[in-house]
């Protein structure tokens, strides 16, 4: 039996917001925007749409792609920094009930940009171990609201988004003969921790009322996320040629002999420095972050799904997915599609 992804699926809200549109609010311009960063355009979600509902929207189209009912799915794995709730309940749960996987355990992962990767490794494992289940994993992020809209450093980044895929255990007479397996590589550098962060969360106790001793309210203000631009280039370009460089080495081949790259949609530069650094034609990579911006999690998968459906990720090709996130977090994982 082979593991493979067996549905894809994405999701992209209908809102969008141009660089004109932000340029009319803020210093800057359509021309310098792309020109850091690759990007003209990012999808936002209105009123009315969560990471959840984004969520929902890609894993059903890629359970309609899989033929795969609801009620088949063992796990759903959701990768996201942008959960419904601030801490509990999981958004996986949420998205749970909103698919009805009434069988399906469900939990969150957070691992940044990364978390697709993480979370594929995560379903990968699951089925591995219970072969007659089948995992759902989905990246999705509703970035926009936890954005600055003052800071052009870094609100002209990001994008709202989700992407899944489905993975099980393909059976079918003839497929032990095509069975590749993946690798992986997970890794972090936790000294980078400040590099992409959101303010807020536990660190800091609160403070104490003089006469209980009882702790205050907290600190309304809304957390906001920040990040060293410099800094994140640097890692990035460095952590993606390694990730590419080292699995395809470990599996006896070179990068230039890959049929395309599926890296994280971080930042137009960010990949164009990587190609060069890999002396790989750009045209190995996918590319959408002119339309989708940074969309964290979601990016990866939202690629698979578009390249997919655009008849240009065939079967037998030999790929990499490859992220790198806040942590800060980086992983990669080689397979020949669609064999996990």
């Amino acid at each position: 039996m082979a593991i493979r992804v067996l549905g894809t699926g994405s999701y992209l809200p209908p809102k969008v917001v141009t660089n004109e549109d932000i340029a009319a609010a803020l210093d800057t311009s359509d021309e310098w925007i792309y020109s850091h960063t690759g990007i003209h355009a990012r999808h936002v979600a209105e009123d009315g749409e969560t990471t959840s509902t984004m969520a929902a929207k890609a894993a059903r189209s890629a359970l309609e792609m899989a033929g795969v009912k609801p009620e088949e799915i063992g796990l759903i794995v959701l990768a996201t920094s942008t959960p419904d709730y601030a801490t509990f309940p999981s958004t996986a749960c949420v998205v749970q009930s909103l698919l009805g996987c009434e069988n399906a355990g469900a939990f969150d992962l957070q691992a940044a940009c990364a978390g697709f990767i993480y979370a594929l490794e995560q379903a990968r494992g699951f089925v591995n171990f219970y072969p007659d289940k089948k995992a759902l994993v989905i990246g999705a992020e509703c970035l926009t609201r936890i954005l600055d809209w003052t800071d052009r450093s870094s609100c002209i980044l990001f994008g709202d988004g989700a992407g899944a895929v489905v993975l099980g255990n393909d059976d079918a007479p003839g497929v032990a003969s095509t069975k590749t397996t993946a690798h992986t590589i997970l890794g972090a550098d936790g000294k980078g921790q400040g590099f992409i962060m959101r303010t807020g969360g536990t660190r800091e106790a609160l403070p104490l009322d003089p006469v209980t001793g009882i702790p205050l309210k907290p600190d309304p203000i809304s957390p906001k996320l920040t990040l060293q631009g410099h800094d994140v280039f640097a890692f990035a370009v460095r952590k993606l040629s390694k990730v590419v460089g080292d699995l395809c080495e470990r599996l006896g081949t070179t990068p230039d002999a890959l049929d395309r790259v599926f890296a994280h949609q971080a930042n137009g530069r960010i990949i164009e420095a990587t190609a060069r650094r890999m002396k790989l034609p750009i045209e190995k990579f996918w590319l959408n972050l002119e339309t989708t911006a940074n969309t964290s999690a979601a990016s990866v998968p939202i690629s698979l799904d578009q390249a997919v459906r655009a008849g240009e990720l065939k079967d037998g090709m030999k790929i990499v997915m490859v992220g790198f996130g806040s942590g800060l977090t980086y992983g990669g994982t080689f397979c020949h599609w669609p064999f996990l």
